[in-house]
């Protein structure tokens, strides 16, 4: 028994390590259906090896894998576990056909619905309700067993045995993925600290030293401009001139923005003042493009910020979100609440939207998603954001808006 034990463990363990250890689920196109499958292949042989108690009966660790897809990943990718683990089965053949096929839907729609406030949970919270997901999950199974099955002494042996070895079961399973998912975000913030340290260094060192002759050559531009005695097509060259120069100081002026400390004007705020500061700087651009800009506030949470930076970051925001809707205008949502000793602020238009691809390419120096774009002011957005210990995500569909959610721990 202790021998098969461990192994339909190992056939548990295997394709979730091997998931998170050789797939990246924003850069490989087919994740969802290569993790089904590799769920699908622990089903089966869990089922193919059960475990044999010496009363009798047998019981087997299928429904792990099963509860860990719905759970995690949703009914879509349940289904094709669902369907192998009746097909296999059938095939076994043997009564209690129909009360597994039963039994599994049960199983797949009740995971299924629990699954989103199982993923709004804490990683804390997680291993418990996973755990108590199985239990309840073998009590049921046992509660139906027991009308075809005397309740003697052998029966209550099964049933200490499958409640007791699924529920340890899950409780590892689940903590070891809650772990290797820690490790994954981890390892992708230390990432995104490097680089902008690294930016930050070389914007700070750079930046100063190109703006000096940037705004004498400004100057010396604009005279030539207004002096008579150059020809008017030739003043348009000037013209063309001062526009790149105007173009190449705002970048300049990103840098110097995104390597200047964040404790010269801190301040303690609850968001409000900036949130309606940059409304109030853009709203003559979003009249321009049609875009109706609304604020919704609920919190009473302060936290310190500097407060030019938390500014620029918002008008950065706002600024994209408008000039995703410029083509056809609309309505660009902000919303700061509060939950959970954080404050969450929600920036929602409902413009071009973005692939996850692009999503995945945010913050990165010199990406953007505008022909002209720099890319440095999401760059110095994340990196405001990153210096007070907030985190960033962005839901998008291609031609349905995007979202931007920023959680700032109080």
């Amino acid at each position: 028994m202790f021998e098969t034990l461990l192994l339909d463990f190992m056939f548990l363990l295997i394709p979730f390590i091997g998931y998170f250890i050789f797939f990246d689920a924003k850069n490989y196109p087919h994740f969802n259906l290569i993790f089904s499958i590799m769920a699908t292949i622990s089903v089966i042989s869990c089922m193919s090896l059960p475990i044999h108690l010496q009363s009798g009966f047998i019981f087997d660790l299928r429904y792990i894998s099963f509860i860990i897809i719905a759970l995690y990943w949703g009914f879509n990718n349940a289904l094709i576990p669902y369907f192998a683990l009746n097909l296999y089965r059938f095939l076994i053949g043997g009564d209690g056909i129909i009360q597994s096929f039963l039994f599994s839907t049960v199983i797949l729609i009740a995971a299924s619905l629990c699954s989103k406030k199982f993923l709004s949970f804490d990683t804390k919270y997680r291993i418990p309700f996973a755990g108590m997901v199985s239990f309840l999950t073998m009590v049921f199974y046992l509660f139906t067993l027991s009308f075809q099955t005397p309740l003697n002494h052998e029966f209550w042996i099964l049933a200490i045995n499958a409640t007791g070895t699924h529920l340890i079961m899950m409780i590892i399973m689940v903590s070891m993925i809650e772990r290797l998912i820690a490790n994954m975000r981890a390892q992708k913030l230390i990432m995104q600290s490097d680089r902008f340290q690294i930016i930050s260094e070389l914007s700070a060192s750079v930046a100063h030293e190109i703006r000096n002759p940037l705004t004498a050559t400004h100057g010396f531009l604009q005279l030539l401009s207004q002096s008579d005695s150059i020809p008017s097509k030739e003043k348009s060259y000037v013209d063309y001139s001062l526009q790149e120069l105007l173009r190449a100081e705002k970048i300049v002026s990103d840098f110097l923005t995104f390597s200047k400390p964040q404790y010269e004007n801190m301040a303690d705020s609850n968001l409000k003042e900036e949130t309606e500061y940059a409304k109030n700087i853009l709203m003559p651009y979003a009249n321009m493009h049609n875009v109706d800009i609304k604020i919704r506030f609920q919190n009473s949470l302060h936290k310190s910020f500097d407060k030019s930076q938390i500014q620029q970051c918002f008008i950065n925001l706002y600024k994209n979100g408008i000039e995703a809707m410029k083509e056809k205008g609309g309505k660009l949502e902000i919303e700061v609440s509060e939950q959970k000793r954080s404050i969450i602020l929600k920036i929602k238009d409902s413009g071009i939207g973005m692939t996850d691809e692009q999503i995945s390419s945010l913050g990165k120096p010199y990406y953007s998603t505008k022909k002209q774009g720099t890319g440095l002011g999401m760059v110095m957005v994340y990196n405001a954001i990153h210096k007070v210990g907030g985190t960033i995500k962005v839901e998008s569909k291609k031609g349905k808006g995007t979202t931007f959610i920023i959680v700032f721990p109080v």
